[in-house]
């Protein structure tokens, strides 16, 4: 089965059009000041009315924080129209939860993605395993054994983590997730989609089906 595939930092109108059209289910755009994807409300607003302007059925709009206020999360998703908030920092549960019904929770791992990685976290929408590195929230391009995610895991678990075109289908058959998460895989620099790698991306991937969304 295709997993569901987030195409995530995104910062131009351009780059979600084809990211939608190849048929990516969420678009990720950062609101962390501290990325070199960030964006604001105004680019992020603009990126969501060029996407749901351009094809069909638009992609889920997810929207990335790190460690931050309550009330900007909830400003975003008023002023942008978010569908899901993914907390990558060290939040709490207590935090997360007001959003629960709409949040990815990102842990971290430095080689392996065991059980214990997702315990406490079954209130959540969704959860994303990265790579662990010191000094960075995520975006490294550096990958962790795939093979390890545990079968214990929260039923909507994205892998992210050192994925491009040429290793996305490995990473799949290993880990067997619900949802791959793509950034710099498929970037000319940080924040500038490639579309040569988004379109090979998709075509490695493109036997199966979907599963279904819930």
């Amino acid at each position: 089965m295709r997993p569901k595939v987030k195409i995530c930092g995104l910062t131009r109108a351009g780059d979600a059009i084809l990211a939608a059209e190849l048929g990516a289910d969420y678009l990720g755009l950062n609101f962390y000041p501290g990325s070199r994807r960030c964006v604001g409300a105004r680019r992020a607003r603009e990126i969501a009315a060029a996407v749901a302007g351009a094809v069909p059925r638009p992609p889920r709009l997810v929207g990335i924080f790190v460690n931050q206020d309550r009330t900007l999360v909830e400003d975003m998703i008023a002023a942008v129209g978010l569908d899901l908030v993914q907390f990558h920092g060290d939040e709490s549960a207590a935090a997360v939860a007001p959003f629960a019904d709409r949040a990815i929770k990102v842990v971290r791992v430095a080689e392996r993605a065991e059980a214990r990685a997702f315990a406490g976290w079954d209130h959540v929408w969704g959860m994303l395993v990265d790579t662990a590195r010191p000094g960075a929230w995520g975006g490294s391009g550096e990958s962790w054994d795939f093979s390890s995610l545990a079968a214990d895991r929260h039923p909507r678990t994205f892998i992210a983590g050192g994925l491009r075109p040429q290793t996305a289908s490995a990473a799949i058959d290993a880990a067997r997730p619900w949802g791959i998460d793509l950034c710099s895989g498929v970037e000319a620099s940080p924040g500038k989609k490639d579309p040569e790698l988004l379109r090979r991306l998709f075509e490695e991937i493109e036997d199966g089906e979907s599963p279904p969304a819930a």
